[in-house]
């Protein structure tokens, strides 16, 4: 949950997410905004943050409506972090990122392939496919 949550003094991806429908579906959630930082205790988690208004608006100002999703990558550098972030922008449109982008994944970068420790790719690429209307 984003409310109470401290973020740490450290570097990483971050996502904003809401339960769209949390009585039918409880484990699912929405992604609303994707962003990174060099300490991601400095960017205003929870709700200094520029694009709070906007999170807080799709959840109707329910602060406890907000959860928090975190990748830290060590030492990724800022360039690195800030392609997972618009690749994860591109897979989950989140509507309070104002810059969008398409999904730059080409199947071909990993293909089939078998190692002693994984196995192939289990899911979709794409988060929507596996919905039910």
């Amino acid at each position: 949950m984003l409310a109470g949550w401290t973020a740490p003094s450290r570097s990483g991806v971050f996502a904003i997410a809401y339960k769209p429908d949390a009585l039918a579906k409880p484990e699912q959630y929405g992604v609303i905004y994707v962003g990174h930082s060099d300490d991601l205790s400095s960017v205003g988690l929870p709700f200094d943050h520029p694009f709070a208004p906007c999170w807080l608006r799709r959840v109707e100002n329910k602060r406890f409506a907000l959860y928090v999703c975190t990748y830290e990558a060590p030492g990724a550098l800022s360039a690195h972090r800030e392609q997972i972030t618009r690749e994860l922008i591109a897979v989950y449109r989140p509507g309070c990122n104002p810059d969008q982008y398409d999904q730059a994944w080409k199947d071909e970068w990993i293909g089939e392939y078998q190692t002693p420790t994984t196995g192939p790719l289990t899911t979709d690429r794409d988060p929507s496919a596996g919905r039910q209307g």
